[in-house]
């Protein structure tokens, strides 16, 4: 039977905001010295003096951040309530710190935490006023992963932005500032203090399936600069930045959610390809770096993955790379670290591996209790816990949590969604649209010549909550700028009878936007495109996410490439496409020859303008 004895808020009166801080004035008071969010180090004596008045059971829950169903903290829908019960054996986010005491708590949009700003924003402080109620109450780090492009878990009305690969091709360090100022004040005023954004992996493998558009690119030292720029940003923004995942996923073919990858590059080949990037965050201040879930046997050849290798994490990443801050694991469910170690092994590992936060474990009873278990038998020290416990609140510290854990409704209006900042998201996206075809200067379109526009292609699930579908949005988007322009969806694997209506339609059309996504030599998308081609009229193809897809498209007269589908990026290619604005992107990555793939057709670098 479940017991909610340990804490439960469901049925109580919430303490006043004033009630809470007078409880914890001791803890604020005697952390006042660590000055604001972006000051030095603050007074380690302080912080150590708070973890010795800890449980052990208190310092075992500092090294976790957890999931969480709901969008309150004390109040979620019954659905959640009955999921969280089902995963976690607590109701409510309240009861999970009561229970737990956990040090972090990680959002997702799947589950339910991040509707809107507001309720966001009033889900953070519950959360910080459920922990901060508690004896010897901390404040806790929420996080959550909002790289832009592809992965975000904070959607509209707060500004999205390209993704890392749209960030290398336009190739400006500026952006990639602008990029992490603007949106780490958004999460900031918002109440989330860490975000798992940038993504230092060097992505070399087109057959990537995991990382890909992801990453800011192949070449070394440009994800290094683009990196190193977010950082600064996202940092001078109050938030801490998280560089991950280390010790580099860019060179796989199999995703560490679903198995086990591995690294088979030579440690001379890790130094000057995977190492560059997490070097460049370390110097750059990086307050967090995440653990990839893959063996790299030059680095360590016991089999293990790097987020349970001391050799790696200890080894390399603490004393060869210099690194003090905090090491927090990638998800502890996703099967990459499972696959050798049951799950009450993996977070013991971890630990003894060098981690500091364990992340977002399947089963966290089993695995909280596995940590204190192996404290109280001796596999792991107390004092190992306390490094790790003061590596977090330092960070705490530096953020700003002791001194104001709370955010306001002003704050996120003021900040969040801002004209200002969507502005500079468009102009961020115009400078990453890479033009790779045009035959007989096609574009820009006219909308004299062209005024009559088919939108035709995939429409995968919109990313990041933006409105979508691209085709949709394309559409919308060149009437918007003067076109008369349709929409008409056609997937990822149109059937013969999807591709004759495309036909059909085009024949009455003055030109055609197709939306492509990840084609492949077999792809039926191939065969519409040529289709399209066949009738004469001009087609412009939009690969929407790889820009790999140009080099099965040879009978398209214009290819572009958005390296996302999200409609930041789309609206900037129809200004592109209708002539607006120029197309400044370069390829970040080589694209190879379709039928010789040991042949580069785009070489890193390249782009057309008009």
């Amino acid at each position: 039977m479940h017991d909610t004895g340990t804490g439960s808020t469901g049925n109580t009166a919430r303490p006043s905001r004033r009630t809470v801080l007078a409880a914890t004035a001791g803890v604020t008071a005697a952390l006042a010295a660590a000055g604001p969010a972006h000051a030095a180090a603050p007074d380690d004596s302080r912080l150590r003096a708070l973890v010795s008045r800890m449980t052990l059971e208190e310092k075992v829950g500092q090294l976790f951040v957890m999931r969480v169903y709901g969008h309150s903290a004390t109040a979620p829908d019954q659905a959640d309530i009955d999921a969280n019960l089902k995963e976690i054996g607590v109701r409510t986010a309240a009861e999970l710190v009561a229970k737990y005491r956990v040090g972090g708590i990680i959002y997702f949009a799947w589950a339910h935490n991040t509707r809107e700003p507001h309720q966001i924003a009033d889900l953070s402080n519950g959360i910080q006023q459920a922990s901060l109620e508690l004896p010897r109450g901390l404040p806790v780090l929420i996080s959550t992963d909002q790289e832009h492009g592809i992965v975000a878990r904070v959607g509209e009305p707060a500004t999205l932005f390209p993704g890392a690969m749209a960030v290398g091709a336009g190739g400006s360090r500026s952006d990639a500032r602008t990029l992490g100022r603007i949106a780490g004040a958004e999460l900031r005023a918002m109440g989330i203090r860490q975000d798992y954004s940038p993504v230092a992996d060097v992505n070399v493998n087109p057959a990537n399936p995991v990382i890909g558009v992801r990453s800011f690119g192949a070449d070394p030292r440009a994800v290094s600069a683009l990196v190193a720029a977010e950082v600064a940003g996202y940092q001078g923004s109050g938030v801490a930045a998280t560089a991950k995942h280390f010790p580099g996923h860019g060179d796989t073919n199999v995703d560490s959610h679903t198995g086990f990858p591995t690294i088979t590059h030579s440690r001379e080949l890790w130094e000057r390809l995977d190492a560059p990037p997490f070097r460049a965050a370390i110097a750059a201040g990086i307050d967090s770096i995440m653990t990839a879930h893959l063996m790299v046997p030059a680095l360590d050849d016991s089999g293990d993955p790097a987020t349970l290798s001391r050799p790696i994490l200890t080894g390399i990443l603490r004393e060869r790379l210099g690194y003090d801050g905090v090491v927090v694991t990638d998800s502890l469910g996703m099967e990459g670290v499972r696959t050798k170690y049951g799950d009450a092994r993996v977070p013991v590992l971890a630990l003894k591996a060098g981690v500091d936060q364990l992340l977002n474990p399947p089963d966290l009873d089993l695995a909280w209790n596995a940590v204190l278990t192996a404290v109280r038998e001796g596999e792991l020290t107390e004092a190992r816990l306390d490094e790790s416990i003061l590596r977090v609140l330092r960070l705490k510290s530096k953020l700003g949590l002791f001194r104001a854990p709370y955010v306001s409704h002003g704050g996120v209006d003021r900040t969040v969604g801002t004209r200002a900042h969507r502005v500079a998201a468009d102009r961020i996206a115009e400078r990453t649209t890479t033009l790779l075809v045009n035959e007989g200067r096609l574009l820009p379109l006219s909308r004299r010549r062209h005024r009559k526009v088919l939108v035709v292609g995939a429409d995968p699930a919109s990313p990041s909550g933006t409105t979508g579908p691209p085709t949709g949005v394309l559409a919308g988007a060149l009437t918007e700028l003067g076109f008369t322009a349709t929409a008409l969806p056609t997937g990822t694997a149109p059937s013969a009878a999807t591709v004759a209506r495309a036909v059909a339609a085009a024949r009455e059309a003055d030109a055609v936007v197709a939306a492509t996504y990840n084609v492949t030599a077999s792809s039926s998308q191939r065969t519409l495109v040529e289709q399209l081609v066949a009738t004469g009229r001009p087609v412009v193809a939009v690969a929407i996410r790889n820009p790999y897809d140009v080099a099965q498209l040879p009978s398209a007269p214009a290819c572009l490439a958005t390296y996302s589908w999200t409609d930041v990026e789309l609206r900037a290619a129809a200004r592109v496409i209708a002539g607006r604005v120029k197309p400044r992107g370069e390829l970040p990555v080589a694209v190879q020859r379709a039928d010789d793939p040991e042949q580069v057709l785009y070489p890193i670098g390249y782009g057309l303008s008009y």
